[in-house]
């Protein structure tokens, strides 16, 4: 028991590895250049392979656990990602882009293949607190996202973006380093859970319940992920920021939505679930009206700070909901229609890219505002249906 506690406290910790390989795209963007360059479909290219690459990730990463075990994919995930990042060091502007995005490409399968790892290993926790496992992975999560905004501020500040890709390499390796050196193991009794087909998925279809909250996943992931790869882009050009100021602002909305978790775990015992999900929905749609609306680098500060504690605890809330009626759901795992809705959101940043291309860049925070606003209704629709249900 001691051994498995250990276990997944280290994946927990590992989340912080997960969270700075995603959110590097949107922290690199600038140093690439791109606040200058209004190619904004090659940022959608690179959107686009770094979810290619995630939604690929996930029957390698199954066959390598099962014929080497969960430790050689930890570290062979991390490996993986020591060297995109290092490739990508070599292929930085001038290089064409298609060459970057054959590196995020790589990365989003070194990151796919890390996530399923870490989400097996904290199974055990999981099943037993669902909203408390989430929440924690989380909070590790949002501690990577800012070191990659923090690090990516070193591009400007002296070290050219080559020198900072190299350097951000070091993190992976250093996981890589931990997992092989603990002789990393995890109580392999714990349930997986069912894997369901993709017939499953459309049969779930059926059920209306199951389609509720598959769009609400559907929605907020894609929110989440759009503000966090098009914040600094967006700031630049729409507000006027400089690259520093533009990636300090993302900093502090990965600090905002730190502190949202940490509020998050506190209070989780003493509210309803519901009521803290439609608070933190009001809270997010508010911060999108601000940042779509401000002109200034206050306004900026204040939309990401309602922003950050509006999502802070809406996915995990969700993910507990979910796993309480669908009780084959693990985050980690294949899981029918609501993997379908996750990796859909996943494409919302490269599908920005392409809208940004068409309409400016503007809609990098318009379209996550109907988003946030679709949140909202479908958090009252899945009330509604609880109450007409009895489920």
């Amino acid at each position: 028991m001691r051994q498995a506690q250990s276990g997944a406290g280290k994946a927990l910790a590992g989340f912080l590895l997960s969270g700075f390989l995603l959110a590097l795209l949107g922290a690199i963007l600038p140093a690439w250049g791109y606040d200058r360059d209004p190619s904004f479909i090659t940022v959608g290219n690179y959107f686009l392979c770094l979810a290619i690459g995630l939604a690929s990730s996930f029957q390698p990463a199954r066959y390598l656990m099962a014929r080497r075990g969960l430790p050689f994919l930890l570290v062979f995930a991390c490996l993986l990602a020591c060297a995109s990042l290092i490739y990508l060091a070599l292929v930085s502007p001038p290089a064409s882009a298609w060459w970057r995005a054959a590196g995020m490409l790589a990365l989003g399968v070194a990151a796919g293949m890390l996530n399923l790892g870490l989400f097996q290993a904290i199974s055990c926790s999981y099943y037993a607190d669902a909203a408390d496992a989430v929440l924690r992975g989380g909070m590790w999560y949002s501690v990577g996202c800012l070191a990659a905004a923090v690090v990516a501020i070193g591009a400007f500040n002296g070290y050219n973006v080559t020198v900072t890709l190299a350097l951000m390499a070091a993190a992976p390796l250093i996981f890589a380093s931990i997992y092989y050196r603990s002789g990393y193991t995890v109580d392999t009794r714990a349930p997986e859970g069912p894997h369901p087909t993709l017939w499953q998925a459309f049969a779930d279809f059926r059920s209306f319940g199951a389609v509720l909250f598959a769009l609400l996943l559907f929605f907020q992931s894609g929110n989440e992920w759009s503000i966090a790869g098009w914040l600094p882009l967006f700031l630049i050009r729409r507000v006027g920021m400089s690259p520093e100021g533009a990636l300090r602002i993302l900093a502090l909305y990965w600090i905002f939505l730190m502190a949202g978790r940490l509020a998050a775990i506190a209070i989780l015992p003493h509210v309803r679930h519901r009521r803290l999900l439609l608070g933190s929905g009001l809270s997010a749609l508010f911060g999108c009206l601000i940042l779509f609306s401000t002109k200034t680098g206050f306004g900026a500060v204040s939309g990401v700070l309602f922003l950050g504690a509006g999502y802070a605890s809406v996915y995990p809330l969700v993910s507990e909901l979910i796993g309480r009626r669908f009780p084959y759901y693990h985050p980690g795992f294949f899981n029918g229609i609501f993997s379908l809705a996750v990796l859909g959101g996943l494409l919302a940043p490269a599908t920005l890219g392409y809208a940004a291309g068409q309409w400016g860049v503007g809609v990098v925070v318009g379209i996550p505002l109907l988003g946030t606003f679709m949140v909202m209704i479908l958090i009252v629709a899945i009330w509604l249906e609880t109450k007409v249900t009895g489920r």
